[in-house]
């Protein structure tokens, strides 16, 4: 699997590709989003790591001040780095606007935090941790949060929970955003 990684060293999806970079998500109006697991740019402990690898898929916990007036909040995890046409999608979640935080392990498919909806990510539902190439170096995995100026409830006709997440994200209007990105690489 390491030769793989290697091979595939220079291939990653780029950080052009995130739905932080769509024009209706880009708002210009910003709120931090922190975490007590990791800070901004550092390594995510092994425990938010795929199960897959040695980890145990429990998302981080996070904490943010979202402005006055959102209607409701999307939450995007995606990999830049991956080896893909574009970022990996490893969480997408419906939060309600009152929410400032999520505690540890919020993200599950089978048992979300209250106030949370899962949605569909890359594979399935739910929380998916790193699970990078062997050797294909470090991933960095963006936290994004978009404050949303009206709920979203259904895409093209099928609900919210069914649609794809490329689906779901141009569905979304945002009137500002926040994003704490980790980093993760298999040993």
């Amino acid at each position: 699997m390491a030769i793989l990684g290697k091979l595939l060293k220079n291939r990653r999806a780029g950080d052009h590709g995130l739905a932080w970079h769509l024009p209706n998500l880009a708002a210009e109006a910003t709120f931090e989003v922190n975490s007590p697991d990791f800070t901004h740019e550092s390594p995510l402990p092994e425990v938010h790591a795929s199960k897959r690898i040695g980890g145990r898929d429990v998302s981080p916990a996070l904490a943010w001040t979202a402005p006055d007036g959102a209607a409701q909040l999307l939450l995007v995890v995606e990999d830049p780095d991956a080896p893909t046409g574009l970022p990996f999608v490893h969480c997408v979640a419906l939060l309600e606007p009152t929410l400032t935080e999520l505690p540890r392990d919020a993200l599950r498919a089978d048992d979300p935090a209250p106030g949370v909806s899962i949605l569909r990510s890359g594979f399935g539902h739910g929380y998916r941790g790193p699970a990078p190439i062997k050797g294909h170096g470090p991933h960095r995995y963006a936290f994004q949060l978009f404050a949303l100026t009206e709920p979203i409830t259904t895409v093209g006709g099928k609900p919210a929970a069914k649609a794809k997440p490329r689906e779901v994200f141009s569905a979304a209007q945002a009137v500002a955003r926040g994003r704490i990105d980790g980093f993760y690489e298999r040993p």
